[in-house]
Order: structure tokens, then sequence, then C-alpha cells
């Protein structure tokens, strides 16, 4: 079993900081909001978007998969009472020449073998879609 170790702390009123190894995050904690940090909901659909990159990296060797480049959009949906995450969508753009067989067994094996996906897809609604960059 991996396992994993994050620090955090409350820097002041106005923001926290979290780290791990060498990297150092700021997070958004002020109840106002602040533009420069990743609130906690942020914080979430980031570690999302790693996991689907991350997972790319993983799977176009194993899959011989031409991957150029890859991006990924998310949207969250947050409920008030109680508050969570109801709903995260996703778009996955990939640059390849693959054709669309091969490019949704990309997808699908950036579902079936990415840790936080799928402790995600056990919790919310986790919608997404891949496509061609044009």
């Amino acid at each position: 079993m991996l396992e994993y170790r994050v620090s955090a702390r409350r820097i002041d009123a106005h923001g926290s900081e979290a780290t791990t190894k060498d990297a150092r995050i700021v997070l958004d904690t002020d109840m106002a909001g602040r533009n420069d940090a990743f609130n906690p909901a942020e914080m979430l659909l980031a570690s999302l978007a790693a996991c689907l990159l991350k997972g790319a990296e993983r799977i176009a060797p194993l899959l011989e998969f031409d991957l150029r480049a890859i991006e990924v959009s998310l949207h969250g949906q947050r409920q008030d009472n109680p508050p969570k995450m109801v709903r995260i969508d996703y778009e996955i753009v990939v640059d390849t020449a693959e054709t669309d067989q091969r490019l949704d067994l990309f997808h699908r094996n950036l579902r079936k073998y990415g840790t936080i996906s799928n402790t995600l897809a056990e919790a919310t609604e986790l919608v997404g879609t891949i496509r061609r960059k044009a």
C-alpha cells in the first residue's frame, strides 16, 4: 500500500499553507476568499486534474498512445446544506492523431486507474468527456 503525508498550518486569518516533500501550496482559508490561492473546493478539482494528467503520463506509454498535449477543464457543483460537492464535470482535450476508438480506450483507462477519480466517483457524480484538440 502506498501512503501519503501532507501537513497544513494556518498562517493568519487570510490564508494557510500545505506542505509535502519539498513542495508548498498556499491555501485560501480566508472567509472573504482570496484570488491568489486555491480554496478547498478548487483544491479538490485540481487534485482530480492532477490525477488525470498523471494518469495520462502513465497510460500513454503502456498503450503506445500518441500524446502530444493534454488539457483538463473541470466544473464542480456544491450544495449548501449539507455542504458537499454533488457533481463534478470534466473535459479532457488531447492533441493526438489517434483514432476515436483509441481516444475512448485512453479515457476508459484514465478513469479506471486513477486514485482520485475512483475515490471521487464513489462520493459524487463524476461526469467526463474526452475530445481531440481542434
